[in-house]
């Protein structure tokens, strides 16, 4: 950056950090004679006119908060067309670059941490104001145990313009709250729930969630479970873990209902923690040989036995006198007589005596099967005649064609019925999707088999999702059980939104096809790799691009490397600004190096 003092006033010392919104000097204020931080947007938000008037009014509704857990913003101010914000130095680093030096920080260490970013957070909600970006890279640690939250105020900036004009910014997806990613708004409860994020890496080293890129990354948050952090450090404690684990429910309502809570549950767990650390440390007293042990709350009762059941006897004299014995029997004989005269009656005395008589020979039946005896309708002497059916084994026809199924059925002797198709993700089209009985079970040659044909998957109309946000469209999508492929366009259409899809709207795909999302990344173009081209055609090709070249370099000989003098010609592009395939706004201006004649 060439201009070093802003409105006569800051000067910038040395480039100390980088964002996507951002570059960050530490620099000193000459009025005041002291060292400062000062945070430069951009060149591109400049041209912004609704960025940078919510931009300059959140910061400085930002400079109005103060707390020892907060870094302090002095002033919010425009040079020309120069943005920046001026801000309370903090020596040291943030907590992001240490874990990344160091791994995991010591439990209390990092509980420590915890309780002093949601007492910084604590303040900040009662004014209003909702950070929307808390991750490690904005938790500062001083040289002298300080832990300030930063970037409230930019981070609140960008987010709520990209919700409400952008969609989602997926820069720190890595930490954004369920509620975020699926475009609502932001409330205290989503700074828990990032704080529970970074608190999980600060115990772990870790992130609960990874993936290919930031949209993968938040619809985890949106619909998966972090492992248990104990999984990757038994250390924690799992009073803090449950603690974490509740930060990261993904119903807003479930988790610590404020900031303050969040940090008076941290604190007290931390207490709790080093109290057993003590009790752990301390030898238990041995027990005197005298001494009865005492119960306690984890020993299991013993339990009490029922007495046995007295065994059962003959009946001997009672005080209702002899003849109540006689009476039971009598009563006993009586039902025994009638139930032969009602088998004798019904057929069915005489049925099974014929089958015991012709238990041990399969006539009527089939050889190798088991056979029972049921009454037939032809009257014998004018008494029901039994005859022995075979038992089948049920077969089984889950995944075979309806002819298949039913000579199968068939070749047993049994009868087929085909009911109502039905739809089905997991049996193909045309073939037996259930049946009953199921398999295995046994039936005789009279019984009626059903099976229902499958319809194959069933389908489902493609809804509109054009215009909504790519993570809400994709959600949508794959609740219909379509699966979803994304894939980038730069467009006009502001960043994070569908553009379109294939197939259209109103198409009627089946559950488990796959819909291509096309959403956009912004004004953006891809830098072409002109290196090697002459320069017309470069110039071409950057112009196609939607680029600028602003400048050209021709370089000789004694400007290049040796190899490059070597392998190139006058006229030849060797390098250029931005390199080819970077990505950057469309009508950016591009520097060409040029080999000299």
């Amino acid at each position: 950056m060439q201009q070093k003092i802003l409105n006569n006033r800051y000067e910038l010392e040395q480039k100390i950090g980088e964002g996507g919104m951002a570059r960050v000097y530490r620099g000193r204020d000459l009025r005041l004679s002291r060292r400062v931080a000062i945070k430069v947007l951009h060149s591109h938000y400049a041209s912004d006119a609704s960025f940078l008037s919510r931009f300059h009014h959140e910061a400085q509704a930002a400079a109005n908060l103060h707390h020892p857990n907060i870094v302090d913003v002095y002033d919010v101010g425009q040079d020309r067309d120069i943005h920046y914000i001026v801000m309370e130095y903090v020596g040291g680093s943030d907590l992001k670059s240490r874990i990344l030096s160091g791994g995991p920080l010591p439990v209390e260490q990092a509980i420590a941490i915890g309780v002093a970013a949601a007492e910084g957070l604590e303040a900040a909600h009662r004014l209003g104001l909702v950070h929307r970006d808390i991750k490690p890279q904005n938790i500062m640690l001083g040289t002298d145990n300080e832990v300030k939250i930063t970037d409230f105020g930019i981070a609140k900036s960008s987010l709520s313009t990209a919700m409400t004009e952008t969609g989602v910014t997926f820069g720190t997806a890595d930490y954004i709250s369920p509620e975020q990613a699926k475009g609502l708004p932001a409330t205290p409860r989503s700074d828990i729930y990032s704080l529970g994020i970074t608190l999980y890496e600060a115990l772990t080293g870790r992130l609960p969630f990874t993936g290919d890129n930031s949209i993968a990354v938040a619809m985890q948050h949106v619909n998966d479970e972090p492992a248990p952090p104990r999984m990757f450090n038994p250390r924690i404690p799992p009073q803090i873990e449950a603690l974490v684990l509740r930060a990261l429910r993904k119903n807003p309502d479930e988790r610590p209902a404020s900031a303050r809570e969040f940090a008076r549950l941290l604190a007290s767990q931390r207490v709790v923690s080093e109290q057993d650390t003590v009790v752990r440390a301390v030898s238990p007293r041995p027990a005197a040989a005298n001494q009865r042990p005492v119960a306690t709350a984890t020993t299991a009762a013993r339990p009490t036995l029922p007495p046995p059941r007295p065994a059962l006897s003959a009946p001997g004299p009672s005080s209702s006198g002899p003849g109540v014995g006689s009476f039971l029997i009598g009563l006993l004989l009586l039902g025994v007589i009638l139930t032969g005269v009602y088998l004798f009656a019904t057929g069915m005395l005489d049925g099974i005596l014929s089958f015991a008589s012709n238990s041990n020979r399969p006539a009527g039946g089939i050889i190798g099967q088991p056979t029972r005896s049921i009454p037939t309708q032809t009257p014998v002497d004018g008494v029901p005649t039994a005859t022995l059916l075979p038992e089948i084994p049920m077969p089984n026809l889950v995944k075979l064609d309806a002819q298949q199924a039913r000579i199968t059925l068939e070749q047993l002797g049994l009868t087929a019925q085909e009911v109502a198709p039905r739809a089905s993700d997991v049996i193909s089209a045309g073939l037996v999707l259930d049946q009953f009985p199921p398999p295995n079970q046994v039936v005789t040659a009279t019984s009626t088999i059903t099976f229902a044909v499958s319809l194959g998957p069933e389908a489902v109309t493609l809804p509109n999702v054009v215009g909504l946000r790519v993570i809400n469209a994709r959600v949508q999508l794959e609740q219909l059980g379509l699966r979803v492929a994304l894939v980038e366009e730069s467009s006009t259409t502001s960043e994070g939104f569908v553009i379109r899809t294939d197939p259209a709207a109103g198409v009627r795909p089946q559950r488990g096809d796959t819909i291509t999302v096309v959403y956009s990344i912004g004004n953006k173009t891809t830098m072409p790799d002109v290196t090697g081209l002459p320069i017309e055609e470069a110039r071409r090709r950057i112009q196609a691009a939607g680029l600028v070249i602003t400048f050209e370099d021709n370089q000789g000989c004694d400007r290049l490397p040796q190899d490059v003098c070597t392998n190139s010609t006058p006229g030849q592009v060797v390098s250029s600004i931005p390199r080819g395939g970077d990505r950057v706004e469309r009508g950016s201006s591009v520097t060409l190096g040029v080999r000299a004649p």
